[in-house]
């Protein structure tokens, strides 16, 4: 496999955990931190170097972890773009592809489906190639839109979607393979929300459909997930893991 660098997003305050100096990428899931899950899936997936980018209750994060990492800190908080702009300025030279988790979900996802999306991003060479599954339940989350035909046309965040939008259960859990130079060419092109001002990374997907560049969506369909924000959801994550891993 070409080399593959990874980035874990871990720099969010998590405002609904109601925590003032722990992150919550640092809380345990199942006897260990979040976040090392995900490094745990990255190390698996022969994923070198991984790049955290940090914010938030830093200390906490970096306590939690005890493997080789690169840190890149996001002083200011503008959203997951902003946050991957970060943590490519602390990239080696050579690293020509990444794929970028989340610090408080990756305890889910399984091994096959992110080396498929991975050597499906390789092989087609692509700019960019993401994940998709399928919620009964998926407020709150990313919806993907697509055309009659069943091509992507964007993913919309919740906040953004209309009434008619929010119905799909089809949903990006943000998690993603990227070519490097498409990340420098396109980052600085992603617009503030107008309703959170943040920078959403995953406008680069419309950014991709817009200007022709090779992407694809690897489905997953319906998996047991569950991204976290507030107490009750680490105590669901918490019930979900042991019941899909028992």
């Amino acid at each position: 496999m070409n080399k593959i660098g990874g980035v874990i997003l871990a720099a969010g305050m998590g405002s609904r955990m109601n925590s003032t100096t722990t992150n919550k990428v640092a809380l345990p899931l199942a006897g260990k931190p979040m976040i090392v899950h995900g490094l745990d899936l990255l190390e698996r997936l022969n994923v070198d170097p991984v790049v955290i980018v940090v914010g938030f209750a830093k200390e906490s994060v970096m306590k939690a972890i005890t493997k080789k990492v690169i840190y890149a800190e996001q002083i200011e908080r503008l959203g997951t773009a902003h946050a991957v702009q970060t943590a490519i300025t602390e990239l080696p030279e050579g690293i020509e592809n990444i794929i970028v988790i989340q610090g408080d979900d990756s305890a889910f996802y399984k091994e096959e489906a992110l080396r498929k999306m991975i050597d499906l991003h390789l092989s087609n060479e692509n700019a960019l190639t993401f994940l998709t599954i399928e919620l009964s339940d998926p407020v709150g989350l990313g919806r993907v839109v697509r055309d009659e035909s069943g091509v992507i046309l964007k993913i919309v965040e919740e906040k953004d979607a209309t009434e008619e939008e929010k119905k799909i259960k089809e949903i990006n859990p943000a998690c993603y393979v990227f070519s490097v130079s498409f990340l420098r060419k396109y980052l600085p092109q992603v617009k503030k929300s107008d309703i959170t001002g943040e920078y959403y990374l995953v406008n680069l997907i419309e950014l991709a459909q817009i200007n022709n560049e090779k992407f694809e969506a690897v489905k997953n369909g319906p998996i047991a997930w569950r991204g976290v924000n507030t107490p009750d959801e680490l105590r669901e994550a918490e019930n979900l893991y042991q019941e899909v891993n028992s």
